[in-house]
């Protein structure tokens, strides 16, 4: 067969190809939008979608309708014992990521012979469909693990007790024990092995006390220190390749400055996101501040942990909780309190 003969053949499993994926990705859309409720992946499967019915406009549909013969079709009459079972629903959205994988690679393939740009753009869709289909099934794990972590403290390696292993440890178990629930490390001054010699005490200590400490930004030191988890920024190394580093169970974290980058951090397998700058800080200057009507946005955009950050005090910490937001990242305002203690202690009280 040639793409000359334009074989009534090639146009059925197009055709069939075509329709699974459409409702493969319809079904991963009713899921993000019923049972997540989360608007960013309701969006991302419903643009996927259209853009492969726009996408398939290069394939007259005349040729698709004229080429359907379900009453012939052999593989009606092929089913397997397992076709008609799902244990959960988890496992619909399994089957139905798989099976929109296959026909998009099948549409991909299939598509060549007629020598249109179809093919690329179903490569490109099926690509995206990967990404989203690993999102839809870790998200519900992703929010369980940080459901009560909701006070994250931001801390230096020079600012502890000259770098001291030993003091840094007994420092931070005592601000878990107040409270804080996730510590992270954030010193761009420290060395390579100040950075890991203290990352591996302050895992070991969060393990302890069943809390969370990350590393900021660096991905190997996370991975070689068994830290729970990792944060990075708009300038440093993707999800994808920070993923590849510290493996499937280390904790990824994002921050994000506009909704167009809360949107690629979920999309990307982000655990959490980081929502700011909302105020001006005494750490960081940024030439503009989202504010609280990003952290209203993000909390309507997704249902992934989100942790507002930049500025916030005892003086306007409510207004940061009356957005919904899921939690405060703070340094200062614990830090540097007259009793760090009894204001980590305070803040987790009043976030509940």
């Amino acid at each position: 067969m040639t793409a000359a003969d334009h074989p009534t053949a090639l146009y059925r499993i197009l055709d069939a190809a075509a329709n699974r994926a459409a409702e493969g990705l319809r079904t991963l859309e009713e899921y993000a939008r019923f049972v997540l409720e989360d608007r960013s992946l309701t969006a991302e499967a419903k643009s996927i979608r259209h853009e492969l019915r726009v996408a398939l406009e290069v394939i007259a549909v005349e040729d698709r309708w004229a080429a359907r013969a379900v009453t012939s079709d052999v593989g009606t009459a092929v089913t397997t014992d397992t076709e008609m079972h799902r244990d959960d629903i988890g496992a619909v959205v399994a089957a139905a990521a798989m099976r929109t994988e296959q026909a998009l690679r099948c549409l991909e393939e299939y598509s060549k012979p007629l020598r249109t740009p179809f093919s690329e753009a179903a490569e490109s869709l099926r690509y995206r469909c990967y990404s989203l289909a690993a999102t839809l099934l870790l998200l519900d794990d992703r929010r369980l693990r940080l459901a009560d972590a909701r006070l994250y403290l931001l801390i230096d390696a020079g600012g502890v007790a000259g770098s001291d292993p030993v003091a840094f440890a007994d420092r931070i178990a005592r601000l878990y024990r107040a409270g804080v629930d996730i510590i992270q490390l954030r010193d761009k001054a420290a060395d390579d092995r100040t950075l890991y010699r203290l990352s591996r005490r302050g895992a070991e200590i969060a393990r302890g006390c069943g809390k969370l400490f990350i590393v900021n930004d660096r991905a190997d030191i996370a991975a070689a220190a068994a830290a729970q988890g990792v944060h990075v920024g708009q300038d440093e190394l993707p999800v994808e390749a920070v993923r590849r580093v510290v493996g499937k169970d280390v904790l990824i974290g994002v921050s994000t400055h506009s909704l167009e980058q809360v949107r690629a951090a979920v999309a990307d397998g982000a655990d959490y996101i980081g929502c700011g700058p909302t105020f001006p800080s005494q750490t960081k200057r940024f030439d503009e501040y989202p504010g609280l009507d990003f952290l209203r946005a993000v909390v309507v955009e997704t249902s992934l942990p989100g942790y507002a950050i930049g500025g916030i005090d005892e003086t306007n910490f409510a207004a940061v909780q009356a957005t919904g937001i899921h939690g405060v990242a703070v340094a200062q305002a614990i830090l540097g309190a007259a009793d760090p203690l009894a204001a980590a202690s305070e803040f987790k009280s009043r976030l509940g």
